[in-house]
């Protein structure tokens, strides 16, 4: 998913300011744009984390042009965040995989030594 954000520039005294208007109250902000973008990815991870958490819907993202038609963001700068849902879903499914005998070793001994069960190590890596 790629959520639209609006950015209101900052200046030698003023932070970035970072508006999600598809996710109610989700805001953040940065000394830099960079960090505002970092610090907005962060603020949604965030949001869509409690919102899955609490049991609520995860609202889709809107197309930009709908919201630099909102005549309350004008002269704000916009920029698109992604999001990966299933790094945030805590559902877990069972699966059955089939792997040949020497990979499936090297999981083993990976895992082994990570101090983790086959499913987390696999999970952790895939997330990384």
């Amino acid at each position: 998913m790629r959520y639209p954000i609006a950015i209101e520039t900052g200046t030698d005294t003023q932070a970035f300011g970072v508006v999600v208007p598809d996710l109610p109250g989700c805001f953040s902000a940065g000394d830099t744009l960079d960090e505002a973008l970092d610090n907005a990815k962060e603020a949604i991870d965030l949001w869509l984390e409690v919102a899955i958490d609490d049991g609520q819907p995860v609202p889709e993202p809107s197309s930009l042009a709908v919201h630099q038609a909102n005549p309350d963001f004008t002269g704000w700068t916009w920029a698109l965040v992604t999001v990966d849902l299933a790094s945030l879903s805590d559902k877990t499914e069972r699966i059955n995989i089939t792997l040949p005998s020497r990979v499936l070793r090297r999981i083993d001994q990976a895992a082994k030594a990570a101090g983790e069960s086959r499913s987390g190590y696999i999970a952790r890596r895939a997330l990384a």
